[in-house]
């Protein structure tokens, strides 16, 4: 199993890493356009090996992609990150080029790899991602929804003072402040709902904080958040690597699921070797439809932006 990730900053260094530990690769491809960084990354990595006890080896690339032929997997973890204050979508002018660049030179050198994207705002270079490789729509998937779900159960178990193993809950919807739709209504702790031990106030005050996740990241450490994004991609990973069909909530292109069509936004899907092998369709609220098609219209607005 051959991974390739491009863009060797932290989040795809963090990728990297909790792939290679976790030790279901035979090899992890770092790529980066700077000169020697990648390299540099992955001898530190390597250097963790024996430490770690960890036998996938890591490599290093400058730009050639002929290093990352044949992957089943790619990771696009490259572009600018957020800065205090910044939207997702003010990253699309910048990202776009960059993310349109990457994913056409991945297919030319792996044309049955799946490709999992991260860059920002996510949707829209999942739904560019789809435009400009040809790729079928089940071996594209934007990562969003597995982070938002994680920052929503750490909240979660906060608010319940809990451990976090109790815990239960999703988000779908857009990668954006805006647009997450938290799913309160089915979020549980050991199969009861949540709504049983914390009270309404408490759990709205859970989605918003969950919604705000990666822009309260961002104002403490003055740039995007990498831990958690790249233990996110590494579980997306491994759930295709291994064949696990787990389900995740991830950005997938839809084609009336949901009421929605022609746009790549998160809902519940099943993860295993061919990709996304199905896209779950839960009940929803009212409330949830109502906020899941706002969030659907902002990812089309941005969307529109794209020159494709």
């Amino acid at each position: 199993m051959k991974i390739t990730v491009v863009g060797a900053g932290a989040v795809g260094a963090s990728c990297a890493e909790y792939i290679a530990i976790k030790n279901f690769a035979s090899e992890v491809v770092l790529l980066d356009i700077k000169e020697g960084y990648a390299e540099g990354k992955a001898m530190d990595l390597m250097q963790c090996a024996s430490l770690n006890g960890f036998d996938t080896k890591i490599t290093g690339s400058t730009n050639d992609y002929h290093k990352t032929a044949n992957s089943d997997i790619c990771v696009i973890t490259s572009g600018i990150p957020r800065k205090p204050g910044m939207t997702r979508e003010e990253l699309i002018g910048i990202n776009a080029g960059i993310v349109k660049t990457v994913s056409t030179n991945l297919v030319e050198h792996s044309p049955n790899t799946v490709l999992i994207v991260v860059s920002n705002p996510m949707d829209t270079m999942t739904y560019l991602a789809h435009k400009v490789t040809g790729l079928p729509k089940h071996k594209i998937i934007g990562m969003g929804g597995a982070l938002d779900s994680a920052r929503f159960k750490y909240r979660l178990a906060e608010a319940l003072d809990a451990p976090i193993s109790d815990v239960d809950g999703m988000v779908i919807g857009g990668h954006s402040d805006v647009g997450m739709v938290p799913l309160t209504s089915h979020a549980t702790r050991n199969s009861i709902k949540v709504s049983e031990f914390i009270s309404n106030e408490r759990l709205e005050q859970v989605k918003q904080d969950t919604k705000v996740g990666g822009a309260t990241l961002t104002k403490l450490l003055g740039t995007s958040a990498w831990y958690a994004p790249g233990a996110a991609v590494s579980g997306l990973v491994q759930a295709i690597a291994c064949d696990q069909k787990k389900i995740f909530p991830c950005s997938v292109l839809l084609d009336g699921e949901y009421g929605l069509s022609d746009l790549c936004i998160g809902v519940p899907v099943v993860l295993g070797s061919n990709g996304i092998e199905k896209i779950v369709e839960i009940k929803l609220s009212d409330s949830e439809k109502a906020h899941l098609q706002t969030s659907a219209d902002g990812v089309k607005k941005t969307n529109s932006l794209l020159d494709v």
